[in-house]
């Protein structure tokens, strides 16, 4: 098998590299990566920490399809020559690492941040059986891997979309009884260039490794806009 590797550094042209990699059992695309970097070719560059499928820092595009190395197997892919490239929609910083400032600017921008209401006790918890909690439960377990980013093509379009990531955490916050910003969030929300910009192709939602919709939420802060306006 060959893996076929986006490079690039500043300065450079892009390009892709070839290296041949004799799958084992269990063997994931980050250990092929790992392997070639430890063996072969010390300057490539690519981003990982926990190995086990739960930060969500090697998310990458492998063969088409935005997924998380560090659980992408190898040997169902089924393929003598298998493309790795970096995420869609971010800037470059070497190799298949991406910048991920957009990210986090565009949650600022969304007002996608928990805005502490005021009067509220030092601790105020949402139980886990309250229907508060249950109504957002298949929205907040987002980690920020970017990848519905990635996968969104009017991220790439229009500069001012906040993107699905953004929009689904503004909706766990919007249904949340102890924050503050509802009003200011929802007048951010209502704007030309978010909740109507969204095409709900629902990519995003296709490539989620933690089985969230942004498309769902994305179409139930649209219900909560339209009421708002009667």
């Amino acid at each position: 098998m060959v893996l076929r590797v986006f490079r690039w550094a500043p300065g450079g042209a892009e390009r892709y590299q070839e290296y041949p990699v004799t799958p084992r059992a269990g063997m994931t695309v980050l250990d092929a990566l790992v392997e070639i970097q430890r063996g072969s070719d010390p300057t490539l560059a690519f981003r990982y920490a926990c190995r086990v499928g739960m930060c969500g820092s090697c998310a990458l595009v492998i063969d088409g399809r935005e997924r998380w190395a560090c659980r992408t197997l190898l040997a169902p892919l089924r393929r003598s020559l298998v493309t790795v490239r970096p995420l869609y929609h971010f800037p470059l910083i070497r190799d298949l690492v991406v910048d991920q400032e957009p990210f986090s600017r565009k949650m600022l921008a969304a007002g996608a941040t928990f805005a502490p209401a005021e009067g509220l006790a030092a601790f105020a918890a949402v139980g886990r059986d309250t229907a508060e909690r249950r109504r957002v439960d298949a929205a907040i377990e987002c980690i920020g891997c970017g990848m519905c980013v990635s996968a969104c093509t009017l991220v790439a379009h229009d500069e001012r979309f906040p993107g699905p990531a953004a929009l689904n955490r503004a909706f766990t916050l919007q249904l949340d009884s102890r924050d503050g910003g509802h009003a200011e969030r929802g007048t951010r929300l209502r704007s030309e260039d978010a909740l109507a910009r969204c095409h709900g192709q629902a990519g995003c939602t296709a490539v989620c490794p933690m089985e969230i919709s942004p498309t769902d939420s994305i179409l139930r802060l649209r219900r909560r806009a339209i009421l708002a306006l009667f």
